[in-house]
């Protein structure tokens, strides 16, 4: 982003206040921000009301042992119980949790009284294939109900998940079974994905190959497609879940108990197994969730539209909105299957009240045309958010007015893996909206931008984006590896969280994420490292070198570019080769991590001693004139790269 973008967003002169009905009826009230300032802890305290203990708490935050927290000390509760059974007993059985839309059309309509018995269902079945609380369990699954069954499931036991994307390749779910030490996997015969079932039992069979540990596989049938199948192993959902009994007791686990295990990319190729526990996460997710998105539980009809993959779909697709006694779309699908306004088509339909989505999508329908949206009616809407990187202001102001009508507030959060909730964002009755700055801190989180030496900077002024007091749904740790969470997040600015991202406070203080800053990728609100697609790339046997750079996509925020070296025997790279390497990648670790080009080059830019220059490198990606370059080996390296790029005709997204 230059410099004079840069100025031109941060004095951004639109506001857009609260409309006065929803700020009348508004779940939080600017007093919010006062009580926590006064108060963090009290302020986290009542938070904590809003789910249900089976045994309170004695100690709001013990941090004596920082930077590792145990929140809500001495309590105990169980998270699915706090998302399924609170709401059965209360009476609200028949009120609907997801309207589930079948990417060809197929819909299934799941209440709070259904989802209970069929997480017990699922419990149980669990329980016959031998798991015990603290046994790690592997989900592998597109996005239907019983995705959401086996989360909870596993919940109910004490027995945290880890759920791999469905769109990860074999080895990327084996290295993350082998890591979490998985011995349950659960999985599907497959989903449907741009109009076609796609296959996901074979990946998991692959995967498990180097896997020996692993000794259950339950597979919901989901496609019909021919799946292979190992005896004594493989089991079918409907053979084992549906013959249980829909009882099934929840035990209170400590507040510390781990719930899940999410993998994220890191900077040194391996992925970062990153901690939840059960309390403070919950507590978290439910009030901000409660919070920013205003949550009516009687009224309102809520669609994240996100993969549960990710931590977006654990925290405001699962566990906030079911804590929150929500109504929630869940759609499997891509947004232009079968046609362009399938989105648009699914809000009329359930009368959607809330739309969370990232600006990736947004942008892509952009290019799509207003007149798309504007065949259905989405009158309903009343409040929308933007998730996963930052929102430009365009986005921002198309999505409100061509989406929202004119007329409702956008929340655009900031918040991540790592964070377990959201952080940074406006409040709907409360904020003024200004397109393109997720505004401020939450009531109860502490967020500032600090310069190199960690002091606070003032308004008009960058850094890096920290956050200098604990929050409950605070990752704990990094799975197996608590010296990597001390180096990777608290390091930097000792006694200060580092986030990764660079940030600016603007004249009003109110704060704008400006991306990451270290060698992880933003590609449509998926994190991917560039040292493990590097590590594909020199996988492959005609690869002698790679490096990867991201470099600025207007639809997807960040867009892969590979620079690769060829084995002598390789041949002189032509366009089969670069299609044969973006599908090498593709495989590897899937295909949202294939480049969007690949330029095989004779030389990379290398300082004396031999590193990388990736900076000068994604100059070239981004067509600037190439920086200082003093430091190469070899500075005419640079003009044959970009001499390169400029005349190569790669394969690009368009054959994907």
């Amino acid at each position: 982003m230059s410099e004079e973008t840069l100025s031109n967003l941060l004095h951004e002169g639109r506001r857009f206040p609260p409309p006065a009905e929803l700020a009348e009826h508004a779940n939080v009230t600017a007093e919010a921000y006062a009580r926590a300032e006064a108060d963090r802890l009290g302020f986290w305290a009542d938070a904590a009301q809003r789910i249900t203990w089976a045994e309170p708490f004695t100690q709001v935050l013990d941090w004596s042992d920082a930077p590792f927290a145990q929140w809500y000390v001495g309590g105990k509760l169980n998270a699915a119980y706090n998302c399924v059974d609170r709401h059965v007993e209360s009476g609200h059985g028949d009120q609907v949790a997801f309207y589930w839309e079948g990417e060809p059309g197929d819909t299934r309509t799941v209440t709070y009284a259904q989802l209970k018995d069929d997480v017990c269902r699922a419990a149980n079945a669990l329980v016959e294939l031998g798991v015990k609380t603290g046994d790690r369990i592997a989900i592998y699954m597109p996005m239907i109900p019983e995705t959401v069954v086996a989360m909870l499931a596993c919940a109910r036991l004490g027995a945290p998940h880890t759920v791999v994307f469905g769109g990860f390749s074999a080895k990327a779910l084996s290295d993350r079974i082998l890591d979490c030490g998985v011995e349950v996997v659960i999985t599907a015969d497959g989903g449907y994905r741009r109009g076609a079932a796609a296959a996901l039992k074979p990946a998991v069979d692959e995967a498990l190959e180097s896997c020996p540990a692993v000794r259950s596989v339950l597979v919901v049938r989901r496609t019909g497609q021919d799946t292979p199948w190992t005896a004594g192993r493989d089991v079918w959902w409907h053979d084992l879940v549906d013959r249980q009994s829909p009882d099934h007791t929840p035990e209170a686990f400590d507040a510390e108990h781990p719930l899940y295990v999410m993998y994220s990319s890191g900077t040194t190729g391996k992925p970062k197994g990153i901690l939840h526990t059960t309390g403070g996460y919950l507590v978290g997710v439910t009030w901000t969730h409660w919070a920013v998105f205003d949550i009516k539980p009687d009224t309102d009809v809520y669609w994240t539209a996100a993969d549960i993959g990710w931590v977006t779909g654990h925290s405001y697709i699962v566990y906030g909105p079911l804590a929150n006694r929500t109504t929630s779309i869940m759609y499997e699908g891509t947004p232009d299957t079968p046609h362009k306004g399938r989105w648009w088509e699914i809000i009329q339909k359930y009368k959607a009240t809330i739309l969370y989505t990232a600006p990736t999508t947004i942008r892509t329908f952009m290019k799509w045309g207003a007149d798309v949206p504007a065949e259905f009616d989405l009158t309903s809407l009343r409040l929308l958010g933007s998730v996963g990187e930052p929102i430009n202001p365009e986005a921002y102001i198309w999505y409100r007015d061509t989406i929202g009508g004119g007329r409702i507030p956008v929340m655009d959060t900031w918040w991540q893996t790592e964070t377990g909730m959201h952080m940074i964002s406006p409040l709907p009755g409360v904020t003024a909206g200004k397109p393109g700055s997720a505004m401020r801190a939450l009531p109860g989180v502490s967020a500032d931008v600090v310069d190199d030496a960690g002091h606070s900077v003032p308004n008009g002024a960058g850094g890096y984006l920290v956050l200098t007091e604990p929050w409950p749904a605070m990752l704990r740790t990094l799975w197996g590896d608590p010296d990597r969470y001390r180096d990777t997040y608290w390091s930097r600015f000792p006694g200060l969280y580092f986030a990764g991202d660079g940030a600016k406070k603007d004249e009003d203080g109110d704060i704008w994420l400006l991306g990451r800053i270290d060698d992880v990728m933003n590609v449509s609100g998926h994190r991917l490292s560039t040292t493990e697609i590097e590590s594909a790339l020199v996988s492959h046997p005609k690869v002698a070198e790679a490096a990867v750079v991201g470099a600025t996509d207007p639809t997807t925020g960040q867009a892969i570019e590979a620079f690769v070296i060829l084995r002598g025997s390789a041949g002189d790279g032509g366009a089969d080769v670069v299609k044969e390497l973006r599908d090498h990648v593709a495989k590897e670790i899937g295909p949202i991590a294939k480049p969007r080009s690949i330029l095989v080059v004779a030389e990379l830019p290398k300082t004396r001693s031999g590193k990388i220059m990736r900076r000068l490198l994604r100059d070239v990606a981004e067509h600037r004139p190439p920086g200082d370059a003093t430091t190469l080996a070899d500075s005419s390296v640079m003009d044959l790269i970009a001499e390169g790029l400029a005349t190569s005709t790669q394969a690009g997204a368009e054959e994907d």
